[in-house]
């Protein structure tokens, strides 16, 4: 399956904006019918922390575009959106999912909120692992901070997963952090790992990019450094299985595949 990862400075609060630069920046790529195409987390407004915002006209307005997008690629699309909660005045930070069809998948909640940044007062967190059939994949989610919690990825594994699509506003000061932890789980999981990250700055945060694609044995397959664009590979199930196969570290009560 080809995966294609977009790497882009988010303009803050515009989602319009955001709407054409991922179009454009897909505009001249040629895109195989069943791709998997992933956005960074909150890719529509920036890392706002202000649901007023970041859920208005929400969900369809963020949906239908990715709905369309899908349709119109015939491809997988996971992105990162702010959806409306129960609870007045908070958001829940998501990685939502749409098949070729346009249908939407799979919804995840964000589970680790990162509380040095505020998003604990404004977000609400999730409560549990989410996985997905994605072509011969079985793929979990998870947004930014989630990725320090290796627990996160272990519940997974018992949901079949040998795919981790990680969504990052991950900051240019802790990037190294990124990196290390997106290998450690590709390692420990003998999971393929994508993250995918923004660039640019908004007004309190610089991004750090190094989007990736990392094998099941840990290796950067490609990664997308500090530019704005798109970084894609292929990626196999038999690979995953050929590995596990050849260095069993997990047990089986723990992984399906």
């Amino acid at each position: 399956m080809k995966v294609f990862c977009i790497q882009f400075n988010s303009k803050w609060k515009e989602k319009n904006s955001n709407f054409q630069t991922v179009t454009s920046l897909l505009k001249n790529h040629k895109i195989p019918a069943g791709s998997l195409i992933v956005l960074p987390e909150m890719f529509a407004t920036g890392f706002c922390l202000d649901p007023s915002i970041t859920t208005m006209g929400e969900p369809e307005r963020t949906e239908s575009f990715l709905s369309q997008l899908s349709r119109e690629k015939e491809c997988w699309i996971m992105a990162g959106m702010n959806l409306p909660s129960e609870c007045k005045g908070k958001a829940y930070n998501t990685a939502v999912t749409f098949d070729p069809e346009g249908k939407k998948s799979s919804v995840y909640k964000k589970l680790h909120l990162i509380p040095m940044l505020g998003e604990n007062h404004v977000h609400l967190a999730g409560k549990q692992v989410t996985s997905i059939s994605i072509g011969s994949f079985t793929a979990s989610p998870a947004i930014c901070y989630d990725l320090r919690f290796p627990e996160l990825f272990h519940d997974a594994l018992q949901l079949g997963a040998n795919l981790f699509v990680v969504l990052g506003c991950w900051p240019k000061v802790r990037i190294k952090h990124w990196i290390t932890l997106l290998q450690a789980r590709a390692i420990e999981n003998q999971a393929y790992v994508i993250g995918v990250n923004r660039v640019g700055e908004d007004p309190s945060l610089q991004y750090g990019g190094h989007s990736m694609i990392v094998s099941p044995k840990g290796e950067i397959i490609e990664d997308g450094l500090e530019k704005e664009g798109i970084i894609d590979a292929t990626i196999e199930l038999q690979q995953v299985k050929e590995w596990r196969s050849e260095f069993p570290v997990i047990p089986k009560s723990k992984q399906e595949i």
